[in-house]
């Protein structure tokens, strides 16, 4: 990876809505030239998606919750089977195994706390290996970013 990928990855991660020609523009490249190596960055998997961001406050109540999840038991398969069990659930947007401390930790968005209450109870009451469960319910979100430095 050389410097020109490093300032296309930063100006898609600033914007990937912009035309190719503006990309290109963007970072001092011919499109032709630009157009070839985003390809090649998506072919090898540097790019894995191109995603719009949403504002949850503008589609309607919204509830962000930090979750530490402590298992039972930590054999690999426990762990790889919680991780698909969460993987599922389309209110976990992230999902880490951390250490040392709690298991897991989720970044969860919901409506609202009954919200919350159902996907607690189906994801960690009822899981036989969740032993402990710990929620943060956010206040105030003062930074967001999504970027990667390059």
């Amino acid at each position: 990876m050389d410097d020109i990928d490093r300032r296309i990855l930063t100006a898609l991660q600033l914007d990937a809505g912009q035309t190719n020609s503006e990309l290109a523009q963007a970072v001092h490249v011919s499109p032709p030239t630009c157009l070839r190596r985003v390809k090649h960055l998506t072919d090898t998997g540097v790019i894995t998606r191109r995603v719009a961001l949403v504002d949850p406050a503008k589609i309607g109540p919204s509830l962000t919750v930090i979750v530490e999840i402590s298992l039972d038991a930590q054999a690999v398969e426990r762990m790889a089977e919680f991780e698909a069990l969460v993987a599922t659930e389309p209110a976990v947007l992230q999902c880490y195994r951390v250490a040392p401390g709690p298991d897991f930790v989720l970044i969860v968005q919901l409506s609202d706390m009954p919200a919350y209450h159902a996907l607690a109870h189906r994801l960690f009451a009822a899981h036989a290996n969740v032993r402990n469960v710990k929620a943060y319910f956010s206040t105030f979100r003062s930074k967001f970013e999504t970027r990667v430095a390059v």
